[in-house]
């Protein structure tokens, strides 16, 4: 097996959802996974948003807007001359792989086969999310963890949450992240639905443009929603969740339509269609869009059924001219729903400007091909009119709170405000970037170690 290969040789099969791959029978040690096909497992996934790259040099990874920078430490220049092999046996040595090298605090939640803690780095001193994934002795590691773990390895986006590390034991598979304060339902519960304008802008920009990454790459999360967004006190916004993602490798290969919670699933998929692309995260987009102006989910349906009503009652029953085929569609006849007119998006959402509404209508067509782009999206009027069009420039893995003058806005309700220093105008950044730290900087070579 090649370096990494793990996880390209997982990739490669084509499961069922709820389909487990077999385990690999590995003779471990200590639970820290002795043999060569384990060590690779648990060796660290890229820190990319720990390392900023300028000129060759390598920043701190300390928060903060703003350039800085400097040469890497003794230390990681040493690493940084050695061979990928060799510099993948130092990080084992320093500690990378192994669950001892971290520290659970509390528990964040809990769901089928996974369990999320928020924990310590005793390597770099710092706060990370611990996502322990039991595994069963026959059966191995679920389907959606391997796919996880394959995608954010080759995923390096400031939009997108960084998988640090892996380890790999008898008993569990546990995926070291990065830890943020809260996803985006948390948010809008605090704010009690009023977030201000600004910053809704804000957060879709930043939405959309890690799905163009995604989409550019030939990913399609596949399973957005507000749980799945993740936040930092500085406003900085994360993909999170890449179970249901799929590589989009082939334009007409087919899917589950089991995808997507069902308040986030576009109609078309809710009828069946399998056959679909980039698109069916671009829906999603519209509805989490109107969640966070409005403070309310769009379309909050118990059943297929009842989703379809909330659709067409707030948009419109489909034509042949809104949706081509619908009237001959067999499933959607099936239903014998009323013809509705819908709802104008401004008695809907109130607060939503006029070039809010039309990128939501963009977004939210029935005919996948219609919806518009993420690329696109990033280039709306919506955004253009009150954000600096540096932000389209930017690399992959900078943060838009990096730009002089983008902070976020102090939302409606006392106690969820924007950070200190940000007092509902866009005020001049701050480089507040530290000096790097040998612990930190340790982080900087495991980007070289995945590639």
């Amino acid at each position: 097996m090649q370096n990494g290969g793990a996880a390209v040789k997982f990739r490669r099969h084509q499961q069922q959802p709820g389909q487990r791959l077999a385990q690999p029978h590995h003779n471990h040690h200590n639970g820290s996974g002795g043999d060569a096909a384990s060590k690779r497992l648990s060796l660290p996934a890229p820190a990319h948003y720990w390392v900023q790259q300028n000129g060759g040099r390598s920043a701190s990874p300390a928060c903060g807007s703003g350039g800085g920078g400097g040469s890497p430490t003794p230390l990681v220049a040493d690493l940084l001359a050695l061979s990928k092999r060799d510099r993948r046996s130092s990080l084992a040595d320093i500690g990378f792989g192994k669950i001892t090298s971290y520290r659970k605090l509390d528990k964040l939640g809990q769901g089928t086969y996974a369990t999320v803690y928020r924990g310590k780095s005793l390597l770099t001193d710092s706060l990370v999310a611990l996502k322990e994934i039991r595994l069963e002795h026959d059966e191995g590691a679920p389907c959606t963890a391997i796919r996880e773990v394959s995608l954010l390895r080759d995923l390096k986006h400031a939009n997108i949450v960084t998988l640090h590390d892996i380890i790999h034991t008898d008993k569990s598979l546990t995926l070291v992240f990065e830890y943020l304060d809260k996803d985006l339902k948390q948010c809008l519960e605090e704010c009690s639905g009023l977030l201000h304008e600004g910053n809704v802008r804000l957060y879709l920009y930043q939405l959309l443009r890690g799905l163009e990454y995604c989409h550019r790459r030939r990913y399609l999360h596949r399973d957005l929603k507000p749980q799945n967004i993740l936040l930092n006190q500085r406003g900085e916004l994360k993909l999170a969740d890449f179970g249901l993602a799929r590589a989009n490798s082939v334009p007409s290969k087919t899917y589950s339509n089991e995808v997507c919670t069902l308040w986030y699933r576009p109609a078309d998929v809710l009828l069946g269609n399998t056959e679909y692309s980039t698109h069916i995260d671009l829906w999603g987009v519209g509805a989490i869009f109107f969640e966070m102006i409005t403070g309310r989910p769009m379309f909050p349906g118990s059943t297929v059924e009842e989703q379809l009503q909330l659709i067409f009652r707030t948009l419109g029953s489909p034509t042949e001219e809104s949706w081509p085929g619908s009237e001959s569609n067999q499933q959607l006849q099936a239903y014998n729903f009323p013809h509705w007119l819908g709802m104008d998006l401004k008695s809907v959402a109130p607060r939503l400007s006029p070039t809010g509404q039309d990128l939501m209508r963009q977004l939210l067509q029935y005919q996948a091909n219609r919806r518009i782009s993420a690329e696109k999206a990033k280039l709306h009027p919506y955004f253009m009119q009150f954000m600096p069009a540096i932000l389209n420039d930017l690399p992959d893995t900078s943060s838009i709170f990096e730009i002089p003058g983008v902070c976020l806005y102090t939302n409606p309700v006392p106690h969820c405000r924007a950070p200190a220093g940000c007092s509902g105008a866009v005020l001049p950044a701050v480089n507040q970037r530290a000096q790097s730290t040998q612990k930190q900087s340790l982080l900087i070579v495991a980007e070289f170690c995945v590639d």
